[in-house]
């Protein structure tokens, strides 16, 4: 598998990357995180492509199987100014993956994915909803840790925050 930045080329893919991903959320316990809402948005996600911070996972074939927001900087994130119930450990520069999803079609593309982000920034955050079993464990197995609660603006659903730093694995 291999990174590399999308393409507007690539947003009919990704968009049924996401429509995938939608319902398997809801298979598994998690309707609402992306579902009620069609979640995220076509907009959205060509202006994650021209800002540069949208990425696609290519398999071995060169097809695209997966896709995820990445940015690394200083105070990147907003909404993770405020963390309720526990507090980040890394600093004030850092990276984060936000709408990561994969077709399902081959294993590990999340991981891949978001080794491939940590490797890139070596203090990442992420966020997820509660019901996202799914998500939390795999985060769990990567040595993410819990950081606490924030909240999106998309959503008054709260999230729960994850970070992995060179300090935490």
């Amino acid at each position: 598998m291999r990174i590399r930045k999308t393409k507007l080329s690539d947003l009919d893919r990704i968009m049924r990357i996401y429509e995938g991903a939608r319902r398997f959320m809801a298979e598994h316990g998690n309707p609402r995180q992306w579902g009620g809402n069609l979640w995220p948005p076509k907009g959205l996600i060509e202006r994650d492509v021209a800002e540069g911070h949208s990425y696609v996972c290519e398999n071995d074939a060169g097809e695209t199987v997966g896709t995820f927001f990445f940015v690394c900087g200083r105070d990147v994130e907003p909404c993770y100014r405020v963390i309720r119930g526990g507090e980040w450990t890394g600093g004030d520069s850092y990276g984060v993956v936000h709408r990561i999803a994969s077709d399902f079609s081959e294993k590990g593309i999340g991981s891949f994915c978001l080794n491939w982000a940590y490797e890139n920034c070596k203090n990442l955050r992420i966020d997820t909803h509660g019901d996202n079993y799914v998500m939390q464990s795999l985060l769990r197995k990567l040595g993410f840790r819990r950081c606490g609660i924030i909240y999106v603006e998309q959503d008054p659903e709260p999230r729960i925050a994850f970070e992995k730093t060179k300090e935490n694995t």
